[in-house]
């Protein structure tokens, strides 16, 4: 019972700590673990990862790749700045890198470390293209979601604890079966969900991003759908993925473009 009880309390210290509110979401997330941790670890891998791979420079890729980049980053600067959070951002060390890879992949690590992979670029097609996919990366890095992902595991791991306190007394075999039940109802009903609404964050982050910096955000639908028709073969049902269905995704996109675009235009930007 005493130990039940300590794990309650860390439980609830872990949730009274989860406050930590974001410009770009509105919301208040999980923020378990710092960015004074995440920040200096993830420019550490990144640089590591840049020593392994063969990073492409000073072609036109290369330069398209770093002059879409820019222009995302200045987008996010210029919304910052005009909602009252002038600074947020003064911590991130922005690089944008084309790495030779068949992968149809990018990413943006916390802090602004992006890498483009040569594999996604027949497929981005043009700037639009590329500013979909920055867009979208560079929003998972705004919006926290990687300091959260890390601070919803931290809570798996003191749930799983939890149960296994619970069950103590019970024998190996129902231990197991909660242990597996558990493992299924978070996976499925916590983690995954969560995953695919990051996604669906940064979609309407990045379209927003996208259009700020001049790039018609009708362009990310486009993008997806020439991304969908690429992907082709069979896909897992939309609840056991960490991603949106390509329908939903598009569809999605679909109903934000107007607003993508009325936010565009408080900067001035405007589409035909």
């Amino acid at each position: 019972m005493k130990m039940k009880t300590l794990l309650i309390g860390y439980v609830s210290i872990f949730l009274a700590l989860s406050c930590s509110k974001n410009p770009f979401t509105g919301k208040n997330t999980l923020a378990l673990v710092s960015n004074n941790e995440i920040l200096p670890s993830s420019f550490q891998q990144y640089n590591q990862f840049l020593t392994e791979n063969k990073v492409i420079a000073g072609t036109t890729d290369a330069k398209k790749v770093e002059n879409v980049g820019v222009k995302i980053k200045l987008a996010a600067e210029k919304w910052l700045n005009a909602n009252g959070y002038a600074g947020y951002l003064n911590d991130y060390k922005w690089e944008y890198k084309l790495v030779e890879s068949k992968e149809v992949n990018a990413w943006c690590m916390p802090g602004g470390k992006i890498v483009v992979y040569s594999g996604i670029l027949p497929i981005t097609k043009d700037e639009a293209g590329l500013a979909t996919v920055l867009g979208h990366e560079v929003s998972h890095a705004l919006a926290n979601h990687g300091q959260q992902r890390m601070s919803a595991g931290l809570l798996q791991q003191v749930g799983a604890a939890g149960v296994a306190v619970a069950t103590g007394n019970k024998s190996a075999e129902s231990q197991q079966l909660a242990m597996t039940a558990y493992g299924a109802a978070t996976q499925y009903g916590g983690m995954l969900p969560f995953s695919r609404s990051h996604e669906s964050e940064a979609d309407r982050i990045g379209l927003t991003l996208m259009a700020i910096a001049g790039f018609n955000p009708e362009q990310a639908i486009v993008f997806w759908q020439r991304m969908s028709a690429n992907s082709g073969g069979s896909k897992p049902a939309e609840f056991m993925s960490t991603h949106p269905s390509d329908e939903t995704r598009i569809a999605d996109l679909r109903a934000l473009v107007p607003q993508a675009k009325a936010e565009a235009a408080k900067f001035g930007v405007t589409f035909k």
